[in-house]
């Protein structure tokens, strides 16, 4: 197992005194599905949080982690954010938004802050995973962690 690369979401982790693990894992550029990285990584899907950027017709940017093996309820999203309408952004704009290429995207250590909403299954878990910020890298921590630093705020997100 290759040695963890030290991302700028590790960083912050670390400069805030989380404790977390990172985990590795072989990418498949044909899969890069949040079923497959759990897989990969030896958690369930339930555990491990795909990270996706929205864009809501009222507050703008913003960011939601739900579990693998869920989609994103977008009207659930609109109600928690405040918007009445919730999109995802195209794939081609979340690099620009973020600094995260699709596949590594964490809800930590974004270009800019935005809004953070966690599905709230993720209380139900000690600890769960999140993209580290780039393909290949897992950050396993406490859904408590992640909410502090991320400012997330708790919501029914899944479907």
């Amino acid at each position: 197992m290759k040695t963890p690369p030290k991302t700028n979401a590790a960083r912050i982790l670390d400069r805030e005194g989380v404790h977390y693990e990172l985990r590795t894992y072989e990418v498949d550029e044909n899969d890069l599905s949040a079923p497959h990285v759990a897989e990969a990584i030896g958690m369930p899907p339930e555990q491990v949080f795909k990270t996706l950027v929205a864009r809501g017709d009222r507050e703008g940017i913003l960011m939601a982690s739900i579990p693998a093996n869920t989609e994103l309820d977008l009207k659930g999203l609109a109600a928690a954010s405040g918007n009445r309408k919730v999109e995802l952004v195209p794939v081609k704009e979340v690099l620009g938004l973020t600094g995260y290429i699709r596949g590594g995207v964490s809800p930590v250590g974004t270009k800019k802050p935005y809004p953070f909403y966690l599905d709230e299954t993720a209380e139900l878990w000690d600890v769960i995973s999140v993209s580290a910020g780039v393909r290949g890298c897992q950050m396993l921590l406490a859904p408590a962690d992640l909410m502090r630093i991320t400012g997330a705020k708790i919501c029914a997100i899944a479907g």
